[in-house]
């Protein structure tokens, strides 16, 4: 019997989409269905003093216009803290802004219309009447006594603090032989998903019930949203998310606009539609990382780690996002600091700062390229103090792959990771020798490459423990509803979601082994609360390793169900008996029944059948991890660049990732799950950047002034796998989505820092742009002149 998992198998959905056959929120159209358009505050912060709408509810198409007093009480406010986060703040959120608006777009007034055209023409004429007020937007300043505040409703401008240590770090630092120190800064970028946020809430209230068309990761989480914050029965509401046009975490959070379509529709019992534009996007949709690091390692004479210290600024905007909250990035940043690493000791200290500019959150790789980062630039530092070869000093220091169950310095529980094996293989295909010597032939011609590496943990198949100790609604388990036809075909009901990373396939190849078919004849249906069980759904890495666990299991019950029916229709044994090439077959391989056999007489003529025989071809199943906390996943990458020196301009000419994200189910979508990561790793490496000036602006708002990776920029990337099951489930599979994400930029930094080595120069801010390739030449080259 040939077994799918382990198999590469095209996404089934890719085929659609490439014949014009995708379902997005933006293709569905209702009866009377009304268009959302929203003014937004034209400044940071300042304070309203009239929103004048007469002119504006004139225009030919408008059918409503909705200010906060008019909208906002028929929403429960909602407040970005988790209880987990000792002394964390956030206050209160409703849909439109009250009295203070807070960043620049904060929306202000809703306007409904026959058509987005006519609404946007009627956005024009409202009149907005703001005093001024100065805006918060260095994170470090809003931290200083006296600062103004980026939110009045709050007590001060510190969202969160942490402080992570061990008892002897300072003893650590004061007996090292070497002590190596970086400042780092990682600049703001967004999402820039294929498919732009959109909704279209739609109440009946005939029936009271509400459906949400959604281009979300988690209809479960929006559904409860939903029912809680606009006092309805959860189970009038139903949240449908259809084809989702990439989301990398983006589309987890509640928003005001998705918040305000579900209000007007309440209100006014039609269909409202709400479909963000690009530059709406950049003005709305979360941000990412925006942090400042300061960072120091103690290493012995020999090259040991004995200790790190970091203190991490984490900047998020005006108040927290909701539910996830805005802490939670700079909580895994001080935790992952040096997680491949022996290291004894450890301090981070975190603090979240408010300011006047959008909500940063969750987005791909969660604190990861934070951690990686700063940890690898340190090992870097390290090796030029110790006089070793960056190999040899990672192999002198990362975690041995016998050195299991591990605890890290932060507290982090590692099951079983592959570090040293990584690292070997990576020596091996990248051949830093042989580098090393191409390199300083070239740089005889003025041709300046360098490589770097940077090995990384990341997080997958979080627990209960993840967001439920906070109070968040967020579901840890899944659920799988699986069920024979009459004809034999199978269907897999499952509440992990697909956003284009290939969840039906797998859930198809892991349903289809457990009972002997094809994936072809397994239909898979996501992403919609009426008619799949609910669940945690696809975030964090936890789609294959949760989800295909539940699936897996469910599958099982099914195939004993099967079993048993066939032994009462064969006159066998059950235990006697399996599943194969679509049949029941014997010991000796060859085939006793057909599963359509089973299925005509277990749907049609149950009454053959011996009594006391369950004849249901359906079965039920949820899984929830238990075991470790998470499933930590590693790896390590490796890149090579060359640098104009005269331009500072980059060119990426390779990279290489050996990954280890436990039992590869599909090889294929594994591999395009790592370019992907890694693309995006690159991108705010090298190109990304959210900027703002000091009165709190977006200056780059658009795609002509945003920068995105395009193919023609990015590498060959080589991929090669270690395969180390996680024992706390049957499938032994762990998640891949973040992992190439999470090293990308580190190892790319320390490539651009090794090829400008001979420079003096240094780079410690991304993106690494040309012009600060530039400055930091010129740094270097002022420093040498300097008497």
């Amino acid at each position: 019997m040939t077994l799918h998992i382990g198999q590469s198998a095209r996404r089934e959905n890719a085929r659609r989409h490439l014949a014009g056959r995708g379902r997005f929120v933006s293709d569905l159209t209702l009866p009377r269905m009304l268009h959302a358009v929203f003014v937004r505050s034209p400044m940071a912060r300042g304070r309203i003093l009239e929103i004048d709408t007469s002119e504006a509810s004139a225009c030919p198409g408008v059918v409503r216009i909705f200010t906060a007093p008019e909208l906002n009480v028929r929403c429960t406010p909602w407040v970005g803290t988790l209880g987990h986060f000792a002394g964390m703040q956030s206050p209160p959120m409703n849909i439109l802004a009250e009295e203070e608006v807070l960043w620049t777009g904060h929306p202000v007034a809703m306007i409904l219309a026959r058509s987005r055209a006519e609404a946007e023409d009627a956005a024009e004429l409202v009149m907005l009447d703001i005093e001024d007020a100065e805006p918060v937007t260095d994170g470090a300043a809003a931290l200083r006594p006296g600062a103004p505040l980026a939110n009045p409703a709050a007590r001060d401008n510190l969202c969160y603090e942490a402080v992570l240590e061990t008892a002897d770090v300072d003893a650590a630092f004061v007996g090292a032989a070497h002590v190596v120190e970086t400042s780092m800064t990682f600049g703001r970028h967004t999402a820039v998903t294929l498919e732009p946020r959109a909704v279209i809430a739609d109440f009946d209230a005939s029936s009271g019930a509400l459906t949400v068309h959604h281009g979300t990761q988690t209809p479960y989480q929006f559904q409860d949203v939903y029912a809680r914050h606009f006092g309805l029965s959860e189970g009038k509401v139903r949240v449908i998310a259809p084809d989702v046009g990439g989301s990398f975490g983006m589309k987890l959070h509640v928003y005001n606009e998705e918040m305000g379509a579900v209000a007007a529709s309440l209100i006014l019992g039609r269909p409202v539609r709400y479909v963000a534009d690009r530059l709406e996007s950049f003005l709305s949709d979360i941000h990412a990382r925006d942090h400042i690091v300061k960072g120091r390692m103690a290493l012995d004479a020999d090259g040991t780690i004995l200790a790190m210290e970091v203190d991490d600024l984490t900047q998020v905007g005006a108040v927290s996002a909701y539910p996830r909250t805005s802490a939670a990035e700079g909580n895994q940043v001080i935790r992952l600091m040096g997680a491949p690493y022996r290291m004894p000791d450890y301090r981070g200290r975190l603090s979240v700062a408010f300011q006047n500019k959008v909500q940063t959150s969750q987005y791909r790789a969660v604190g990861h390229p934070i951690a990686c980062a700063v940890t690898e630039a340190l090992v870097e530092r390290a090796a030029e103090a110790t006089e070793l070869d960056p190999f040899e000093i990672r192999a002198r220091n990362l975690i041995a792959d016998d050195a299991y169950p591990h605890v890290s310095a932060t507290g982090y529980q590692f099951e079983k990771l592959s570090h040293q094996a990584c690292l070997a293989k990576l020596h091996e295909m990248m051949d830093p020798e042989a580098l090393r010597a191409e390199h300083a032939s070239l740089r005889k011609q003025g041709i300046h490459r360098g490589f770097g590496i940077a090995s990384f943990v990341e997080i997958t198949n979080p627990g209960a423990a993840f967001y439920g100790v906070g109070g968040a609604r967020i579901s840890a388990q899944d659920g799988a509803v699986v069920r024979m036809m009459p004809s034999g075909d199978i269907h897999c009901a499952i509440s992990v979601t697909e956003q284009g990373q290939g969840t039906e396939t797998i859930i198809a190849q892991v349903v289809a082994d457990q009972l002997g078919v094809t994936p072809e004849r397994v239909s898979v249906t996501t992403g919609d609360t009426a008619t799949t069980p609910s669940g945690g759904a696809t975030w964090a890495c936890r789609g294959a390793g949760i989800g295909g666990e539940t699936a897996l299991r469910a599958g099982r019950r099914l195939r004993d169900r099967i079993l048993t029916l066939a032994g009462a229709l064969v006159q066998a044994d059950p235990a006697s008996l399996r599943l194969e090439n679509g049949a029941v077959v014997d010991g000796s391989g060859a085939a006793r029944i057909t599963l359509e056999e089973i299925g005509r007489i277990a749907t049609y003529r149950p009454d053959t059948l011996p009594d006391g025989i369950d004849h249901s071809l359906t079965v039920a199943h949820h899984f929830a991890p238990t075991g470790y906390p998470f499933d930590f996943t590693n790896g390590i990458q490796g890149s090579l660049v060359e640098v104009d020196v005269e331009t500072g301009l980059v060119r990426i000419l390779k990279h290489w990732i050996v990954e280890d994200c436990g039992r590869i189910i599909n090889p294929l979508l594994v591999d395009e799950q790592i370019r992907g990561g890694v693309v995006q790793g690159l991108g705010p490496a090298f190109f990304e950047e959210c900027q703002y000036d000091a009165d709190g602006q977006l200056t780059n708002g658009s795609l002509a002034d945003y920068l995105v990776p395009m193919a023609c920029e990015m590498p060959d990337i080589e991929i090669a796998h270690i395969e180390t099951p996680t024992g706390d489930t049957i499938l032994g599979a762990k998640g891949v989505g973040e992992a190439g994400t999470a090293a990308a930029g580190a190892a790319a930094m320390n490539a651009v820092n090794d090829a400008l080595r001979p420079f003096g120069a240094r780079l410690t801010q991304t993106p690494m742009t040309p012009l600060r390739i530039l400055d930091a030449l010129d740094a270097a080259r002022e420093e040498r002149t300097d008497p």
